[in-house]
């Protein structure tokens, strides 16, 4: 049986989703159902900054862009949500990204 990983008000919940060609980062409040805050492949600031979205230098900018928009709301822990990925590549790389720039989970 999967278990539910859920937010709170106080640790949001980082929910990653990984695609063939793009991989996509969100920070979520559980308790009010919102979106927070956002980062993808498919920005344009992040477009001009890689060469190919599907690669691990993609996923530690995702990482770290997600990171600072987090810190720049106060938010210093959350609660990573990898949906039954398993920890290795890309989301590995954006789950270090992220605890290099100080967010704890």
């Amino acid at each position: 049986m999967k278990k539910k990983i859920r937010g709170t008000i106080n640790r949001p919940r980082l929910c990653v989703f990984r695609s063939n060609k793009h991989i996509y980062a969100q920070i979520i409040d559980d308790t009010n159902k919102k979106i927070i805050t956002s980062s993808s492949t498919l920005e344009k600031i992040i477009r001009e900054k890689i060469k190919k979205s599907h690669n691990c230098n993609a996923a530690r900018s995702i990482g770290k862009n997600i990171a600072l928009k987090s810190k720049a709301l106060g938010i210093k822990e959350i609660v990573f949500d990898r949906q039954d990925k398993i920890y290795h590549g890309r989301i590995q790389a954006l789950a270090e990204a992220v605890r290099e720039e100080g967010i704890k989970f």
